[in-house]
């Protein structure tokens, strides 16, 4: 059977590690078990549990301090990628050879590794060459809606990524909790945003000298019908399980899965919370 993994992605500060979090404790209360991988190497803390850490193979300090290469932080992370590519054994031996198996891996916040580099492109390759279907999701945080220029380069971004990647991609609009009550009664007009409503947008609040930019960038967006997002509140549990549902459903998980027989420890589970005692 093949297996899964869920590549999230985002610009710094959306929320993929959150993301990965909430999702990891979700399927736990489904028990369905998944296993966190952690890509960036740059990163410091962790709320969920690592499998997989890239940071055991190389991390952007050792980078860094080495006075050979002289990197600075992006390009210390883009070292870090291109090396993870040319050792993919360390990775393939961390993740083993179960079937069935479910990985998120959180990637890192730079965002050229997604929307013009193909380092991201060869990493879903190796992939999927150790027969793991991969469904791209990219996190959008939900903050950029308050302001054109944000709005507009959010979009982009995960348009480039999607067609970078070229594969089955879910759009998230993350911190939907944070957003005022106000932002958030408009929310229902950017999650499926087309031509009308985005260049009315940009007039009303951009420089009318960038009018006619603003109508060819919405016209663009509209054109390729792609860029749609769902919303995420993690405060929410129907919130957290329609969007896994969601990916569930590009990756094909449930044309797949076969039911799982309760382990003892489940039934023993189950007895206690149904008040059952068999003495």
């Amino acid at each position: 059977m093949p297996r899964y993994a869920q590549l999230v992605m985002g610009p710094a500060g959306a929320g993929k590690s959150t993301y990965v979090n909430t999702v990891e404790v979700h399927y736990a209360t489904l028990r369905r078990k998944v296993h966190c991988i952690n890509l960036d190497p740059a990163a410091e803390h962790f709320a969920y549990p690592v499998q997989c850490d890239i940071r055991e193979l190389i991390s952007v300090d050792d980078v860094m301090e080495d006075n050979e290469m002289r990197f600075g932080p992006n390009g210390g992370l883009v070292f870090c990628m291109e090396y993870l590519i040319k050792n993919t054994s360390w990775l393939e031996e961390c993740l083993g050879e179960v079937d069935d198996d479910y990985f998120i891996i959180d990637c890192p916040g730079q965002i050229e590794i997604y929307t013009h580099m193909d380092l991201m492109r060869r990493f879903v390759d190796t992939l999927e060459q150790w027969d793991i279907r991969v469904c791209a999701v990219y996190l959008l945080d939900s903050q950029f809606l308050v302001e054109p220029s944000k709005f507009i380069a959010g979009m982009c971004s995960a348009l480039s990524a999607m067609v970078q990647l070229q594969l089955p991609h879910v759009n998230i609009l993350s911190k939907i909790d944070l957003l005022s009550r106000k932002d958030r009664d408009s929310l229902e007009s950017w999650l499926d945003p087309n031509e009308n409503t985005m260049t009315d947008f940009l007039h009303r609040t951009t420089n009318k000298k960038h009018a006619n930019l603003s109508r060819a960038l919405a016209r663009l967006l509209d054109d390729y019908s792609l860029v749609h997002f769902v919303p995420l509140n993690i405060e929410d549990e129907d919130s957290i399980g329609d969007l896994c549902l969601q990916v569930d459903m590009l990756l094909q998980i449930g044309d797949d899965a076969e039911p799982r027989e309760p382990r003892d420890n489940d039934r023993d589970r189950d007895d206690v919370e149904s008040g059952f005692d068999e003495s």
